[in-house]
């Protein structure tokens, strides 16, 4: 029989030159991309060499991947504890998004090692895993890469698929590779997922022995000085004002929410919008400019006059800031079938939420803040604006769901501490070899 991994690492070398012109299509908006290209195919920086190779060679290292901004962001609470429990291990973060590795970068500066993880050919995944030598392999959330697992496993490297959560279309798309699927599930070394949905969907592709962690997102302690910069931004939008903030906005929703705002009868009304991808910012403050609204970016830094109607939220690594600073927030990605996003961090400040109808990557989040009250789930943008002006014209409700917010992510909390039961037995069990891939 066929070995599945073939035609699929076939498949790769094809698609090769797709991958270079998409690495330059991505460029010309984020100029990053073309940055530590080496990396992407498993040769890292000469900062990353000097550091195994001098002070840190006699560390064992623990690997984490965090494809971009959100994993990355979960990864808060297990990193803190994991560098508590072993202090002579080294963290070693990959990312697969230039905006993923700022995020580290910006999380935890040079107390952790990051590259980009490679990409999913053999002679890259095997020189990764030859030069870092990981004790132990941690995979964020949905990242099934078929050679890399298969190298893990084959050179002794345990491997956990942590967080991990699979939605019913993206079981229906891998179940149409079953055999390949297969192979790579029964390779990890374990599977926790976020809830028993994830767990009953991977155990149908063929994982083994799946345990249900809950979800790492909701043990992000808000950093006091982001709540700090919510207040400072709250008093530069201006204190008077009722705040909307539009987050982590995706392509077209913006031109939704923009149109729909003339049907408000709201004033002092101020929308904030973030757009989830950084490259988007130009586009979108080109949509403000054609509706003739008057509008200021938040890279200004500047007080905003009572005549502005939007700020764009064109700064990265503020989102508990805008979040603090809001009176309500609408978590994009949720209008348009994108699938939604994180709303835990809005709840986590105590800010009430707003989605649409399409939430299935965060579809157990959701209907959790839904039933406790912090958020409510409209279907369409008129909906969206409807609630929007009901909400700040009636203080009471508006207070009562702020209030639903905390214990909403208080009751969810733990994952951190089921991750580490797990993390602590694998580690044990490999001790006694801190160099497995060879």
């Amino acid at each position: 029989m066929l070995n599945p991994r073939r035609p699929y690492t076939l498949l790769l070398w094809l698609l090769l030159p797709y991958i270079f012109l998409r690495l330059i299509w991505r460029a010309r908006k984020q100029p990053e991309y073309l940055r530590h290209i080496g990396e992407r195919f498993g040769f890292s920086s000469l900062h990353d060499v000097k550091l195994l190779s001098g002070r840190l060679s006699d560390k064992p290292v623990i690997w984490l991947h965090a494809v971009s901004v959100g994993e990355t962001r979960a990864t808060q609470s297990l990193v803190a504890r994991l560098r508590a429990i072993y202090p002579h291990h080294q963290i070693l973060l990959t990312h697969t998004t230039p905006t993923g590795r700022a995020a580290s970068q910006q999380l935890y500066g040079d107390s952790v090692l990051r590259m980009y993880l490679p990409y999913d050919y053999p002679f890259a995944v095997n020189r990764f895993l030859r030069q870092f030598r990981p004790q132990l392999g941690i995979l964020m959330e949905t990242e099934i890469w078929f050679n890399l697992i298969h190298a893990c496993h084959e050179t002794g490297v345990p491997l956990l698929l942590l967080n991990a959560r699979m939605s019913e279309n993206s079981a229906r798309g891998y179940a149409r590779f079953a055999q390949l699927i297969l192979n790579a599930l029964n390779e990890l070394t374990a599977v926790a997922a976020q809830t028993a949905d994830d767990a009953s969907r991977l155990t149908k592709l063929g994982a083994k022995e799946v345990s249900v962690m809950g979800n790492l997102k909701f043990d992000i302690v808000p950093p006091p000085a982001m709540l700090e910069s919510g207040k400072l931004l709250h008093e530069r939008f201006g204190e008077n004002r009722r705040i909307f903030l539009a987050a982590s906005t995706r392509e077209g929703e913006e031109a939704l929410l923009l149109d729909a705002m003339k049907d408000l009868h709201i004033p002092d009304l101020l929308l904030v919008i973030v757009p989830r991808h950084p490259q988007r910012f130009t586009e979108v403050a080109s949509l403000i400019e054609q509706r003739g609204l008057p509008f200021l970016r938040r890279s200004a830094n500047l007080a905003v006059p009572e005549k502005i109607q939007v700020v764009l939220g064109d700064s990265m690594g503020e989102m508990f800031a805008y979040y603090a600073a809001a009176d309500l927030a609408f978590i994009g990605g949720s209008l348009l079938p994108y699938g939604g996003q994180n709303l835990i961090e809005a709840c986590a400040v105590g800010t009430p939420v707003l989605v649409g109808p399409h939430t299935s990557n965060f579809a157990e989040a959701t209907r959790l803040a839904i039933d406790a009250g912090a958020a409510l789930q409209l279907g369409d943008v008129a909906g969206l604006i409807g609630e929007l002006q009901h909400l700040l014209d009636d203080p009471v409700a508006l207070n009562k769901m702020r209030q639903q917010c905390a214990g909403f992510v208080e009751r969810n909390r733990g994952a951190t501490d089921k991750s580490l039961q797990i993390i602590t037995a694998l580690i044990s069990l490999n001790r006694d070899r801190p160099e497995t891939a060879t």
